[in-house]
């Protein structure tokens, strides 16, 4: 068979696998699984697990290797963006068992362009142009469609972009029809804003100190979090002025601070928590949920237009609250109406999905590095070669 054959051969053995699965309501591996995902958490977690196992068995990756740091090849890999640097050095650092030895066995091949490098390397305030970025990626991808067979042949369907800039979904606003198969991996997943969940995937965005991995994992038991709702964070964009104008400092069971008292430490008041207050900022997404999770804090997302990230494995309606902005008048009487025993059983169930928002280095199976492989695992499953 042809590269091509034996590729499609593989994606249709596992698509098999993942139906039988389901039926079963079992999974089918050829090794020990540490970990098998149960619960309500899960849109289906039969599916799940045997596509995170086929995922292992046969999913490749070929990094492109053209282009030079610092624009290519090269992230950042702290602070709010961090995701993006995390993810490329990863794929890139050669310890990747999903990393292809050839382009011809690869499954899904990987745009290693950080947006953040592009932006603080060719951005000078105020004349910020807004085609550079697509223009950057085009000229790119246009070059790399000239040197292989590959991005023609799937029309960029199995081609990915992972990007937590504000302003990557510019990617595709110059030439719509280059990208209508493309694979943005975003985490300013705005569906009013060129966001498509089908083919694009929502990726958390996590602030990553020096030093670390990712905020403290907290244990602190339902019957000590005397706090029913915080929230402490700068006034960006419209979410959190209506957010300030109705709680800001107003009230004793909903604490919202623009700037929290010298005398109350950050993680020790979401620890401390019910509920954890997760508005937008100026984008959709905010660092704030991965906070709240690892917090072992239910967080109440507060957003207009979001698709919250792997949608497609987790039912955020078990372990979070989600309301529009314009319910934030009535936050207090929304939580108020939790029954204990449904609190209860979304405190656990956020201890229950920590996992999936953890990063680990090298990559874990089901951390939040698996889950964005898997994500993009899921999108090269709807897509067949032409042989």
């Amino acid at each position: 068979m042809s590269h091509v054959e034996r590729i499609e051969e593989g994606l249709a053995r596992a698509r098999e696998a993942i139906r039988r699965a389901i039926q079963r309501r079992n999974y089918s591996s050829e090794k020990e699984e540490t970990f098998i995902p149960r619960g309500d958490v899960y849109r289906n977690p039969y599916a799940f697990h045997q596509s995170h196992i086929e995922m292992e068995k046969r999913f490749k990756i070929w990094a492109y290797r053209e282009g030079d740091q610092p624009l290519m090849h090269d992230g950042p890999s702290n602070d709010i963006y961090a995701i993006e640097g995390q993810f490329m050095d990863e794929i890139e650092s050669g310890k990747s068992q999903f990393l292809a030895r050839h382009p011809d066995e690869a499954n899904a091949f990987y745009i290693p362009m950080s947006l953040t490098r592009v932006v603080h390397f060719i951005y000078e305030p105020p004349h910020y142009h807004g085609k550079w970025i697509p223009r950057l990626v085009t000229d790119y991808i246009n070059f790399v469609a000239d040197k292989y067979p590959y991005w023609n042949r799937s029309k960029g369907a199995d081609h990915f972009l992972v990007s937590c800039h504000d302003w990557a979904p510019d990617v595709s606003a110059l030439k719509p029809d280059l990208y209508k198969h493309f694979i943005r991996a975003l985490c300013n997943a705005n569906t009013s804003e060129r966001f498509h969940p089908i083919r694009d995937i929502s990726i958390p965005e996590i602030n990553i100190p020096r030093g670390k991995l990712g905020p403290p994992h907290l244990d602190q038991p339902p019957n000590k979090r005397p706090i029913l709702a915080f929230f402490a964070g700068g006034a960006h964009g419209y979410v959190r002025s209506v957010l300030f104008k109705y709680w800001k400092e107003k009230d004793d069971e909903v604490q919202v601070f623009e700037r929290l008292p010298r005398n109350r430490n950050y993680s020790k008041s979401m620890g401390d928590s019910k509920f954890c207050l997760c508005p937008s900022g100026y984008e959709v997404a905010s660092p704030r949920i991965v906070e709240a999770i690892a917090a072992g804090c239910v967080p109440m997302i507060i957003c207009d237009h979001y698709s919250l990230p792997f949608s497609d494995v987790l039912d955020w309606s078990k372990f979070s609250i989600y309301i529009t902005s314009d319910k934030i008048p009535e936050i207090k009487k929304i939580l108020k109406a939790v029954p204990t025993e449904t609190y209860l059983e979304m405190q656990k169930r956020v201890k229950q999905v920590q996992r999936h928002f953890a990063i680990n280095r090298p990559a874990r199976p089901y951390d939040m590095l698996h889950m964005i492989l898997h994500s993009v695992w899921l999108r090269r499953l709807n897509v067949r070669l032409p042989s």
